[in-house]
């Protein structure tokens, strides 16, 4: 069992508790918080609660996680590219179409189970289905991800993500030409209400923030650096959907017509982070894609 611990601010009082805690660690989900509330893993004032209970300036929250299940995720060898590894983190470049971590009525062919095939250590903090994973991107997205093999590495990267310390910086393609050179998009990120399978800026949404760059310019598309200040579930795709400019291939948040590129023009080019045991500052870079390589031939010669 691992306890986390922590008094209530001014600005959460008056909220659920299910709404603070999941805030307070973006890997965990609104759901599994409220299972954690439900089996009483959660103390407000050395007393289990509701989820529904509003917090008090100063309570004292208790959350203690409990111990993963033994694992039955079956490994899997699977020819990944590792960028660094060592005995407590490794960096590993996730291929486009496939999904991070197995769920329920699907545990093979995911990341996770490449990465049991590839090393035997993985920290349990996430569970059963998720080993080692700190942060997680989107099926259809490439690019890099940090994983942790022990529990100390673990809690290292989490403090990072939430400290807003680690760099993640992604390349998109995006509909439409974007006039300005730069900008940044600051809108809170929710289920959305009229569909629950997507995400979308809802007024009592968590807090995101993306920056974007303009690579280049072309006749009806845009080439743009992301980078991420907050890792939001589908940020990048639903932030430059918002504005105005959604991702050219996404069939979740894209227009009706969008080129066939099996899913968004996303890559998770450059992750940057402090190696959790020795606080030294790591930086890698994967090339893009062969497949977004040629999306972006193909437009500079349209023009």
């Amino acid at each position: 069992m691992k306890k986390n611990e922590f008094n209530i601010s001014e600005n959460e009082a008056g909220e659920r508790i299910d709404k603070v805690i999941s805030a307070y660690n973006e890997e965990w989900s609104r759901s599994q918080v409220q299972q954690w509330i439900k089996d009483e893993h959660v103390h407000v004032n050395d007393k289990p609660v509701k989820t529904n209970y509003k917090c008090s300036l100063n309570d004292k929250v208790a959350i203690t996680i409990p111990n993963p299940e033994e694992l039955n995720v079956e490994p899997e060898e699977m020819n990944l590219q590792y960028y660094y590894e060592d005995s407590d983190v490794l960096v590993v470049n996730k291929p486009k179409g496939m999904v991070v971590h197995p769920a329920p009525g699907h545990t093979s062919g995911t990341l996770v189970n490449g990465l049991m095939a590839h090393c035997k250590d993985l920290s349990g903090i996430n569970g059963v289905l998720r080993p080692g994973i700190v942060h997680r991107i989107d099926k259809d997205t490439s690019g890099l991800l940090m994983v942790a093999k022990n529990d100390l590495a673990h809690e290292s990267l989490v403090n990072q993500l939430v400290e807003k310390s680690v760099t993640r910086k992604y390349n998109a393609v995006v509909h439409g030409v974007i006039p300005h050179d730069h900008g940044t998009i600051e809108a809170p990120l929710g289920r959305d209400p009229k569909d629950r399978q997507s995400m979308a800026v809802v007024d009592n949404g968590k807090h995101a923030v993306t920056h974007f760059n303009v690579l280049e310019r072309f006749n009806n598309f845009t080439y743009v650096e992301c980078v991420l200040e907050t890792g939001r579930t589908h940020q990048i795709r639903v932030h430059m959907k918002y504005i105005g400019y959604p991702l050219a291939g996404d069939p979740k948040y894209g227009p009706r017509k969008t080129p066939d590129l099996g899913g968004q023009a996303l890559h998770a080019g450059v992750l940057g982070f402090n190696h959790p045991r020795t606080m030294e500052y790591l930086q890698f870079e994967a090339p893009l894609p062969k497949e977004f390589e040629e999306f972006l031939d193909t437009m500079r010669k349209e023009g």
